[in-house]
């Protein structure tokens, strides 16, 4: 049985009949402009820095729509969701378009494994988002069409600004190895949840590098790899046709996703 992506509205707290899409993208672009963050499930109802997912639900909110927006209110939003939906593990995502907060819910399917062991293509696109600092929702409809462009082998487009340096994917953070550092775009590129517990990972990994990596420089790569809630850390090993260190994930790459695992496990919060 095909499963639907169910869309939950909660005002004054309380949980609105749902609405149905076909997947979360679908579910995104019938609601109002407002913030949004992504999660998924550990154990069926475990989350990993909630907290910070709803500070960033705040905080990317423009300044003449500013709204509070307490921890609890989104926890109990996301117990109802999760009751209501039943899946054995799922996506989530929460758009706040104050005073409306919306859950979306689909079922969550962990990446294939055999990604983990092969790494991944990306190409490069011209685009960024408009305020980098927010996850806003107008952006959404942009990173679908961009998706539904590339090709079927492509798993993730990566933006590049005007002066040439990788700022992050569509869906993703983006980090790359070269001559022992690691780089990421700082300043221009949306500072993930995931992203933040990778930096403070690396530290006891891989020494930092300055600055982002310019698309002239793919082909100096030891090591790529992209990030986010669903992917966790996901090698890349091509980039626009260019092989990246051999064409097989790194041992810095392995060390990092074994890194992150154990602080997942460490960090998920049960929310019920």
């Amino acid at each position: 049985m095909w499963e639907m992506t169910r869309t939950f509205l909660f005002l004054d707290g309380k949980p609105q009949p749902p609405q149905t899409a076909g997947n979360l993208a679908d579910a995104s672009a019938e609601l109002p402009a407002g913030s949004y963050t992504t999660l998924r499930t550990y154990g069926g109802n475990g989350v990993v820095r909630l907290d910070r997912h709803v500070r960033r639900l705040v905080e990317s909110l423009p300044l003449n729509r500013k709204a509070p927006l307490e921890p609890e209110r989104v926890r109990a939003a996301l117990v109802h969701a999760l009751r209501q939906t039943g899946h054995a593990e799922s996506r989530m995502r929460v758009t706040y378009a104050p005073p409306q907060l919306f859950v979306s819910v689909e079922p969550f399917t962990p990446p294939d494994p055999a990604q983990e062991q092969t790494g991944v293509a990306c190409m490069t696109i011209r685009a960024r988002r408009e305020r980098p600092e927010a996850k806003d929702t107008r952006f959404l409809a942009a990173a679908r069409d961009a998706y539904a462009a590339m090709p079927a082998m492509i798993h993730e487009g990566l933006m590049v600004s005007d002066d040439g340096a990788i700022l992050e994917g569509l869906s993703s953070n983006f980090f790359a190895i070269r001559n022992g550092r690691l780089h990421t775009e700082d300043e221009r590129a949306l500072a993930g949840v995931t992203r933040s517990m990778v930096l403070e990972l690396a530290e006891g990994v891989v020494p930092r590098g300055q600055g982002a990596i310019h698309v002239d420089e793919v082909g100096e790569l030891a090591e790529a790899f992209i990030t986010s809630v669903s992917r966790e850390i996901l090698a890349v090993v091509r980039i626009d046709g260019t092989v990246i260190g051999g064409g097989r994930p790194g041992p810095v790459t392995g060390r990092l996703i074994r890194a992150f695992r154990n602080a997942v496990s460490r960090e998920t919060e049960r929310l019920v």
